[in-house]
């Protein structure tokens, strides 16, 4: 998954913010409290100095509006009114303590977080309609700025609740903000930076920008913009440099003057800002790669070259064939050569105050990060008590007095009838197995749990492959579970390790280790839920879910898209190609074919042949009776009409 910072504190003495990804920042001036949030969505409040979990806190809708940039509020001076009085180490304390906390949602409103009072202070909603990108505090009033993928920004007021003013900001969404030191000028990049003025909420000047998402702004200076002495730095997504911007009186200060060098995006920034030009810039910049640079800079007109860093800062493990250790953020101190530095992951994050000599130009850090790992929670956040054990205490477990009940006894102590009490080998087992699944024999399923579950342990205790292999094979849920409830408790996270493992590998394996998963989580939450290291046993596999989850949403998008692509062109192709433009039926009269042969004009030949035909018949008929009356004497004239004639 990919990871954008926004860093919008103004000054070293505010907080930054970090969008679009896992937020990570320091509390202001003190660097006292780490805040972060993790993939689960919780918010974690670890204390660099006693690096111990001073408060957690979960929201409501952490699982569907998670986190998605944060904002220490800057360090505010007790309130005037009636008040008891405060002895003078605490008067210090209060004065510069840091306590509200901003959290933009991806639910589109924002949540204030008292770490004074340990709980919710407010919620501000109502106002963006996507995600909250960016958040940004007031350096003196009572307000909070907020940007979001609605493409407009919001003024908030944290005595009321409530909205002050809302105005569009650019067409495309708000990546980042940034307030000016004094107040009075505001930051925000879309698809260009553009510097507003906070009284008029009018454009006071435009930069060209980048050519990705903009998702850091921050002010280098504290000097008037009147005076050509007011800088400002900007960092992209995909965008190696850092580019730096100055504000000048005549307006052509469309592009940056100086640009610095990284080797990836940059994901934290931190910085001490230059009062005048006797005093140079101080930079430190995480990149995605997990790496360190830091920059020193005299702000004072247009440099040609990109800068390179002073000095980098990697970190690697002790193993044999290194491994990076990424940085999650680092603090300056008025020290130049001291450092603050927070690594490892999210879930568990290592703080570390280090001595670096920027006089060499690249720093390697080794560190065990698993011994490193001595964070321990404190009694406010975890209600789960650990006993003190000392050489002189006596740990008594179930069984007869003074023996140690073995682990293996809870799974094949019984003895069944027809049995023999001599323990089987393994070989013996998976015949056994095999036999009860192919042959189906009553009280086969009663046998297969208890081999599997003794196999299973004895498969984790040996690293054997081929005996984890067939007992990781089985596709019943029901069998799984029950084997999975007769595994003994120290048997439960090498259980877990290996199915971890498993599932990195082909996505079939994947397919059927979820299915163990599964049975143990159900079946021994509550022993999980004690262990003081849970987190680090558990962070790689929730490292890979995620990783193998995030991109399941668009897939699905790309699959039915690819899926209505494809059923069109199967579709039109084969209308094309089934076409047949021959008649299914035709029907023919009995005329037509003698119209055909004859034309439109007069009777058949034929027939006009055959009534000649019968009037010479006619003919011949009447003369052939003719003769015949005249042979026998009849003749067709009367008696009267031949007298009258003669």
């Amino acid at each position: 998954m990919a990871i954008h910072a926004d860093i919008g504190s103004i000054m070293a003495a505010d907080g930054g913010s970090f969008s679009l990804g896992l937020p990570c920042v320091f509390s202001p001036k003190s660097r006292q409290y780490l805040a972060l949030c993790a993939q689960d969505g919780r918010l974690r409040i670890w204390n660099t100095d006693i690096k111990t979990l001073n408060q957690e806190y979960v929201p409501s809708a952490h699982l569907s509006a998670t986190c998605t940039c944060i904002s220490w509020g800057p360090c505010r001076k007790a309130k005037e009114g009636p008040q008891r009085k405060k002895r003078k180490s605490e008067a210090g304390q209060v004065e510069n303590q840091v306590d509200l906390l901003a959290l933009g949602t991806a639910a589109g409103s924002v949540i204030i977080y008292s770490t004074v009072k340990g709980a919710l202070h407010c919620t501000l909603d109502g106002s963006h309609s996507g995600v909250v990108n960016c958040v940004q505090w007031h350096p003196e009033d009572c307000l909070l700025y907020s940007g979001s993928d609605d493409t407009h920004i919001v003024e908030w007021d944290l005595q009321t609740g409530k909205a002050r003013c809302k105005w569009k900001a650019d067409r495309a969404p708000v990546t980042s903000l940034c307030v000016s030191p004094d107040g009075k000028l505001l930051l925000s990049a879309g698809h260009t930076i553009k510097m507003w003025d906070l009284e008029t909420k009018e454009v006071y000047r435009k930069f060209t920008g980048h050519s990705t998402a903009v998702t850091t702004l921050r002010f280098a200076t504290t000097r008037p913009p009147d005076s050509n002495g007011l800088y400002f730095l900007s960092g992209a997504a995909h965008d190696r440099l850092l580019s730096v911007w100055q504000v000048r009186e005549d307006g052509k200060d469309k592009n940056s003057v100086v640009s610095f060098n990284l080797t990836d995006e940059p994901h934290h920034i931190d910085l001490f800002t230059s009062n005048s030009k006797e005093e140079a810039l101080r930079l430190a910049v995480v990149c995605k790669d997990g790496q360190l640079h830091l920059f020193e800079h005299f702000l004072n007109g247009p440099c040609k070259k990109p800068l390179s860093p002073l000095c980098t800062v990697q970190m690697t493990g002790v193993e044999d064939s290194p491994i990076p250790v990424p940085l999650l953020a680092a603090a300056l101190t008025t020290d130049t050569h001291s450092l603050l530095l927070a690594y490892g992951n999210h879930l568990q994050p290592v703080m570390e105050r280090v001595e670096v000599n920027t006089a060499e130009r690249h720093v390697c850090l080794t560190r065990d990060v698993h011994t490193t790992l001595s964070l321990t929670m404190e009694t406010t956040v975890s209600k789960v008590k650990t006993p003190v054990v000392n050489a002189k205490s006596k740990v008594v477990v179930p069984g007869l007095p003074g023996h140690q009940a073995p682990v293996k006894g809870a799974l094949g102590s019984e003895k069944r009838k027809g049995t023999d009490a001599k323990e089987m080998s393994i070989e013996e087992r998976l015949g056994k197995i095999e036999m009860s699944s192919e042959k189906g024999v009553k009280g086969a399923p009663s046998l297969q749990t208890d081999n599997f579950a003794v196999l299973l342990v004895q498969g984790l205790e040996s690293k054997d492959a081929s005996i984890l292999n067939k007992v990781f094979q089985t596709r019943k849920d029901m069998l799984i579970k029950k084997t999975v409830a007769r595994v003994p408790l120290p048997a439960v996270l090498p259980l877990v390790e290996e199915i971890t493992k498993r599932m990195q590998g082909h996505p079939y394996t994947a397919v059927l280790m979820v299915r163990w998963l599964k049975a143990v989580l159900m079946q021994h939450t509550s022993y999980l839920a004690s262990l003081p290291d849970l987190v680090f046993q558990l962070g790689v596999l929730y490292h890979m879910i995620e990783s193998r989850v995030k991109m399941f949403h668009k897939l699905t998008k790309l699959h039915g898209k690819l899926y209505l692509l494809m059923t069109q062109v199967a579709t039109s192709s084969n209308e094309v190609k089934d076409v047949d433009h021959t008649a299914k039926l035709v029907y023919e009269e009995e005329s037509s074919d003698e119209d055909n042969a004859t034309g439109d004009e007069g009777l058949p030949d034929e027939d006009s042949d055959n009534w000649e035909e019968d009037e010479t018949m006619e003919d011949k008929a009447e003369e052939g009776m003719r003769m015949e009356s005249k042979v026998t004497g009849d003749s067709d004239i009367e008696p009267g009409n031949e007298s009258e004639e003669e």
